[in-house]
């Protein structure tokens, strides 16, 4: 059997990772059944990238030394940046970008992804963009696409998708990037958006990840009671799956899928609020956190100029 046909002993642990069914991806990498020595980077890889959306930085940090291959530096660097306050994160990017001025290694493929990603935290597009495109992975395109939504270049979205397809149209990575092309896009292209991710949901299983997809979809089509449906579910599959988890980044999209849910729902004050609360609690570094609060103050700062004289 030629390698070319070989079945990729990794493909459960990657799949799990992409559909955010990550602690199916942690057990399965810590299984590491079948895995040969040369798989074995790309395996720990994923684990503690897992490891990272659950927000568990100490046990990354803890566990990847020094003297660990640059792949692992990479990833402890993503959980340096994402565990640390502002001052912290200012440094890091600061050490990623003195590190991309050196010259790179090209068989480090997971400095593209970790970079990219760093970057796109920090809202620098452009820069996730000129170092995404120095590799041709399919995880590589999948970032670059969400860039260029980001940045409202849908013609680009679509000529990466198109790449995508083209290079593997069957892969989960392109099935994903097919989805959030069609959100964006909306009108007609919602259903479609809704039926992968319940074709990927049925094949794989109902991830929190996929479930958000769906409710989003609803959403934007204004079926809000089966938006709500998903979502609850979404909560209870991260409960049931991993109780000391609750604040990896699929319980912080549902919450945030859930407070937008409740203006359109007309459900009380108090309930937005609670899901408020608990959005802080879980996240208070989260753009959509740091937004509404920065919306607040400016709400407060704008009643106090209004305001009539005493």
């Amino acid at each position: 059997m030629s390698a070319q046909n070989q079945p990729d002993p990794l493909f459960d642990i990657r799949n799990a990772f992409y559909i955010g069914n990550y602690q199916y991806c942690i057990t399965e990498a810590q299984k590491g059944k079948n895995v040969s020595p040369e798989h074995k980077l790309e395996k720990d890889v994923f684990l503690y990238r897992a490891y990272i959306v659950q927000r568990k930085y100490g046990v990354v940090l803890d566990e990847i030394r020094s003297m660990a291959p640059d792949e692992l530096q990479c990833i402890r660097m993503l959980a340096d940046y994402l565990s640390g306050d502002m001052a912290r994160k200012d440094q890091v990017v600061k050490q990623l970008d003195q590190k991309l001025s050196k010259s790179l290694d090209v068989n480090n493929v997971i400095l593209p992804v970790v970079a990219a990603t760093i970057y796109y935290h920090e809202q620098n597009y452009e820069a996730a963009l000129r170092v995404l495109h120095q590799n041709d992975s399919l995880e590589c395109a999948a970032l670059t696409l969400q860039c260029y939504l980001k940045l409202d270049r849908l013609d680009l979205a679509r000529k990466e998708l198109k790449r995508m397809q083209e290079k593997d149209d069957d892969a989960t990575l392109t099935q994903l990037a097919q989805a959030w092309v069609n959100l964006y896009l909306g009108g007609e292209k919602l259903q479609e958006a809704f039926y992968i991710y319940q074709e990927l949901a049925e094949k794989n299983t109902a991830t929190p990840l996929l479930l958000n997809g769906q409710a989003t979809a609803y959403i934007a089509q204004g079926k809000y009671e089966e938006a709500e449906a998903l979502l609850q579910e979404a909560i209870e599959k991260a409960r049931i799956v991993c109780k000391c988890c609750l604040q990896d980044s699929n319980h912080v999209e549902t919450l945030i899928n859930l407070v937008v849910l409740s203006q359109h729902l007309g459900k009380s004050p108090e309930v937005t609020s609670r899901l408020l609360s608990q959005l802080r609690d879980t996240n208070n570094s989260h753009p959509f956190v740091k937004e509404y609060q920065n919306k607040e103050q400016e709400f407060d700062r704008l009643a106090r100029q209004y305001a009539p004289a005493p």
